[in-house]
């Protein structure tokens, strides 16, 4: 079984763990996953920092163009999955828009991602109408497709959602781009059971969360609990204890989610 699937299997509630490849450097990236997997983290996505970002808030937005800025590509991302595979088997999720994927080859990519140790691919702006090619070129070299099912998405969609995503489901908590919020939208109790309806995959879900009472509601209805934007902003800071600041905050939520698993 695949890591992203074994992972579930374990009947835990899954903390994901968003970070902008590249940011600060490539070099610094794999301090700054094993912090988060020291923290609590069950999983880490990889985000491939890209020029045109339509579906990022302005923390990964200038995350991604600091991440350009020192050079990181989408070959640098795959080097940093290979560096963290080495000493790590905490599942691996690429995260990125479908331009990248494009100009690097959906087959070249699958087999390439594979070998430096990656788990699955999320296209944010892909259309799972059109997702046939794709998933195949995924699929062909034992990659796990995320896909995202929003608040606003079709019947239809759900349903296509449901037919090519594997390892789980990824439930977009509301509306917009990225970003941390004050509170949870209503509309995502309605999203999670309308995806229930048509799949008996795990969801998890991400957009907007970035406290432990985030995670604490969150957690009696999903199996995994996303969280990037606040991720980011540690990063941001660079403090000097950073490793240590992103360890202490991953901390925080799987403690909020420990403790809702058990109530």
């Amino acid at each position: 079984m695949r890591r992203i699937g074994c992972l579930f299997q374990q009947k835990r509630k899954a903390l994901i763990a968003y970070l902008t490849a590249g940011d600060p450097s490539p070099a610094r990236m794999p301090s700054l996953v094993e912090a988060l997997v020291r923290g609590g983290a069950d999983m880490i996505e990889l985000g491939v920092p890209f020029s045109d970002p339509i579906a990022d808030g302005p923390v990964i937005q200038r995350a991604g163009e600091r991440a350009l800025k020192a050079g990181t590509s989408l070959e640098t991302v795959l080097d940093i999955a290979r560096q963290i595979r080495a000493k790590s088997e905490v599942p691996l999720l690429l995260f990125t828009y479908l331009n990248p994927v494009l100009r690097y080859g959906l087959d070249r990519l699958g087999g390439d991602a594979a070998a430096a140790g990656i788990d699955g691919c999320l296209l944010t702006d892909a259309s799972v109408e059109e997702a046939e090619t794709y998933v195949a070129a995924m699929q062909q070299h034992g990659l796990d497709t995320v896909f995202l099912a929003a608040p606003t998405s079709t019947q239809r969609r759900l349903e296509l959602v449901a037919r090519y995503s594997t390892g789980f489901v990824y439930l977009v908590s509301r509306t917009g781009v990225t970003g941390e919020r004050d509170s949870l939208s209503n509309a995502v109790a309605r999203l999670i059971d309308a995806v229930r309806a048509v799949t008996k995959l795990p969801l998890a879900v991400g957009f907007g969360i970035n406290k432990p009472e985030h995670v604490a509601e969150l957690a009696p209805k999903v199996e995994g609990i996303a969280v990037g934007s606040a991720i980011v902003r540690i990063i941001e800071q660079n403090s000097p204890t950073l490793e240590a600041d992103l360890e202490s905050y991953a901390r925080s939520l799987k403690s909020a989610l420990e403790r809702s698993a058990h109530a």
